[in-house]
């Protein structure tokens, strides 16, 4: 199957893409099974049901540079959350919306081509998979809120980009990236809790979240010292019982303050590889710390974070030749984060307030069904107070490993 990374298209043939730095929440518990329906005479084939349509909601979500993100463009993506999410859901989904709309008007801007034909083929494509899996076209435009038209806008915006990551993505450049990212191709992997707190753009407020944030790692790192200090024995178990507690002590400040999904599992992400789970920023600061430390406050798209690594796994050296594929997908991530360099910060964007609509069900959810109750703490100790740290500047992450070549410029009005 073809590999789509706008996200429309995806969903269309049944795949939900999200571009996130937390992971996906846990299914919701599924209801006891119903009796069935009585069993149909042999014979008779009973009519599929016909797919609730949903009216499509009114309105702009953004704009970027002038141009106007429907409302009903996140409303698609939003519609699989829980209603409990849907906060940090639609940050992350405008946020993915507003950098696609500004890779299409760069890739305009440098005038890449694609022709009528290269639509019609890959629409047919789509359409031959849709057969394959059962499902109408049209039907599933109409449940996915889309028209024809603006689905082969879509599909026009994918090949574009795939376009230019082909034109991009020379045997060289794919060399140079694989050369300098050894950690990202060898299969390593680093397991992690994070507590994430969301002050908004407000100077003052992300001032005072990354001080109560180094106060929890303050609070975190020194009950460690302590639990360390106060075995006895060989310097393992010193160093095991450090670990444990702040591993214990972290999880209930997770548990307490953090605004995110994973907060249920005192923050735990499970295990995460270099690239491609977590957001840039993120990840560079967990691989490059070593397991029962702590990071300071990194800063993200979604927030303020503080990562503590619980544990690594070092992978295998592999050969170009292995990964070529895995390496050519990670150049087309740096590339398009290249892109949103030089677009973001000179782009005039506008988010409107989100509006009042029905929340629906997630899917594999039905209609009214509570959300996951949040478990137990587990005997974690609660969280004491916090000390006041000195003011500190938020650290700004640094350029991304292996990151894309110059850009070409858009040319000059």
């Amino acid at each position: 199957m073809r590999l789509f990374t706008r996200g429309v298209a995806a969903l269309l043939i049944g795949t939900a893409v999200t571009a996130s730095a937390q992971p996906p929440a846990p299914p919701a518990p599924q209801p006891a099974p119903q009796p069935g329906p009585l069993p149909t005479p042999t014979g008779v084939v009973p009519p599929a049901p016909a797919p609730k349509i949903e009216a499509r909601p009114a309105g702009d979500a953004a704009k970027v540079n002038g141009q106007a993100i429907p409302e009903v463009a996140v409303y698609r993506a939003l519609r699989q959350f829980p209603p409990a999410h849907h906060e940090l859901a639609r940050k992350e989904i405008v946020n993915h919306l507003v950098e696609n709309t500004l890779v299409d008007q760069y890739l305009n801007a440098i005038q890449v081509k694609v022709t009528d034909q290269e639509v019609e083929n890959l629409v047919n494509e789509l359409k031959k998979e849709l057969v394959a899996a059962k499902k109408d076209y049209a039907q599933e435009l109409q449940v996915m809120l889309l028209t024809e038209q603006e689905f082969r806008a879509e599909v026009l915006a994918q090949l574009k980009w795939e376009a230019f990551v082909k034109q991009q993505a020379t045997d060289a450049a794919l060399k140079n990236l694989f050369d300098t990212s050894p950690d990202v191709f060898d299969g390593t992997t680093v397991r992690a809790r994070h507590i994430l707190l969301t002050p908004g753009a407000d100077p003052a407020k992300q001032q005072e979240t990354a001080g109560k944030l180094r106060g929890i790692k303050q609070v975190v790192e020194a009950e460690a010292k302590k639990a360390h200090d106060a075995t006895m024995g060989e310097p393992l178990a010193k160093v095991q019982a450090g670990a444990k507690k702040a591993d214990e002590l972290f999880s209930a400040y997770a548990k307490e303050y953090s605004t995110c999904p994973s907060k249920r599992d005192g923050g735990d992400l499970n295990f995460f590889p270099r690239a491609g789970a977590m957001v840039e920023p993120f990840a560079k600061a967990a691989f490059e710390t070593r397991p029962g430390a702590l990071t300071d406050v990194v800063a993200t798209d979604f927030g303020y974070h503080l990562i503590l690594v619980t544990d690594r796994k070092e992978g295998k050296k592999r050969q170009f030749e292995e990964v070529k594929e895995d390496v050519r997908l990670l150049f087309a991530m740096r590339l398009r984060e290249a892109v949103l360099a030089q677009a973001k910060p000179k782009a005039q964007i506008t988010i409107n307030p989100a509006p009042t609509y029905p929340a629906p069900a997630p899917m594999g959810q039905p209609a009214g069904a509570a959300p996951p109750a949040t478990p137990p703490a587990g005997g974690a100790p609660a969280p004491g107070p916090l000390p006041t740290p000195g003011a500190l500047p938020v650290p700004t992450p640094g350029p991304a490993p292996g990151a894309a070549p110059g850009l070409p410029a858009p040319p000059k009005q």
